[in-house]
């Protein structure tokens, strides 16, 4: 049960209802409760003040909805003909996402929401995704809740067996090995690769290796996700149990799957929502490395916020790939104009490799409250 004080209090399981009304509760003042089963606690809840409870998308009899209402309870419904739970009071799993993944993608709830997404806009399509979007930050808030989050950016098209994907799954695997949660994008390409060193991060760095080894044989999502998602399978069973890291992909983008190794994952129906998100909540810095346009956008939103934002809020922002930045996609001359003379100007650091960008992150540690960077995952 949620030890909380003050006027809301959160229930979000059948337990912690239980456990309340357990404990002697005879009123629901303030309770939100969401996403709870309550269909067979019928006498219950007639028995119990609900004014002033908040009910969203609970399980409900019709007799004790409409009892609930007139005593003074404000109950929300779901939106009928919707493919996902608009009030889920948790993350999605990988397992989740890809159900029925043998059956193919397209059989899986990834799949189907993405598909029940692209339709025409409808006032109740339109507020069943708000919903969600609303569930989700409200999850995504409990599970950034005393951890340090550390954002790694990278292109999608990042193919498993190349070099530079070794090296975001090493960065990643370094630094969840110093005890900080990596969050990315939740796609493909770089975006899997830094979870993919996130879950393995409490093991040796040999089998990340081996890891590396299984997945290249599927280089990418084309032309099939079937495998590219079934082959992820095959090093999560190998590799049961690993560490939790974040992913934060969106419909927007449906027809980039997730990645499998996010251990939770947010995903949101609005893009911009998405974004917002994911950079805000990177406390501990923001790793960017080489991509294209919508690396490019993440990393001027980053600057944004940390031109504008309070010396104490300014997160650190590392751009690996000195020629890429400099020459290919040339952003690293616009940021150094933006910080000079500001506060993020010391924040700003451009380096070659996975190395150096732990080394620059090690060394911002003290100012910004960061765990030791120094020493790897074992």
């Amino acid at each position: 049960m949620k030890q909380q004080r003050g006027r809301t209090v959160e229930i979000e399981s059948l337990a912690d209802f239980d456990e309340r009304v357990a404990s002697g509760a005879r009123a629901m003042a303030g309770w939100h409760l969401q996403n709870v089963d309550l269909r067979e606690r019928g006498p219950v809840l007639r028995r119990l003040d609900p004014t002033g409870a908040l009910f969203l998308g609970c399980g409900l009899a019709e007799v004790d909805e409409q009892s609930l209402r007139a005593r003074g309870a404000l109950v929300f419904p779901e939106v009928p003909d919707v493919p996902v739970n608009q009030y889920r009071a948790h993350l999605y799993t990988p397992g989740e996402l890809y159900d029925h993944l043998v059956a193919g993608y397209h059989d899986t709830l990834d799949a189907r929401v993405y598909a029940w997404s692209k339709q025409e806009p409808q006032l109740d399509r339109s507020l069943a995704k708000a919903l969600h979007d609303h569930s989700i930050d409200d999850a995504l808030d409990e599970f950034v809740l005393g951890r340090g989050l550390v954002g790694i950016m990278g292109g999608h098209a990042l193919a498993r067996g190349s070099a530079s994907y070794a090296a975001a799954a090493r960065l990643a695997h370094r630094l969840a090995g110093a005890g900080l949660t990596v969050a990315t994008g939740g796609g493909p390409g770089a975006m899997e690769a830094a979870n993919l060193g996130a879950y393995l991060s409490a093991r040796p760095a040999r089998e990340l290796d081996a890891a590396l080894e299984m997945l290249a044989v599927v280089p990418g999502f084309t032309p099939s996700v079937d495998d590219w998602a079934m082959t992820a399978f095959e090093v999560l069973n190998r590799w049961p149990d690993g560490v939790r890291s974040l992913g934060i992909p969106t419909w927007h983008y449906g027809h980039e799957p997730p990645n499998a190794f996010a251990t939770d994952i947010a995903k949101y129906f609005k893009n911009a929502i998405r974004e917002d998100v994911l950079l805000h909540l990177a406390s501990a810095g923001i790793v960017f490395l080489p991509g294209a346009a919508g690396t490019v956008q993440e990393i001027f939103q980053d600057a944004c916020e940390n031109y504008y934002a309070d010396r104490s809020a300014v997160a650190p922002m590392v751009l690996v790939g000195r020629r890429h930045w400099s020459e290919t996609v040339p952003v690293w001359p616009v940021l150094e104009a933006l910080g000079r003379g500001r506060d993020m100007g010391a924040r700003l650091h451009l380096v070659d490799g996975v190395d150096e960008a732990v080394s620059v992150l090690a060394a911002d540690a003290g100012e910004a409250d960061l765990p030791d960077l120094s020493e790897s995952a074992p």
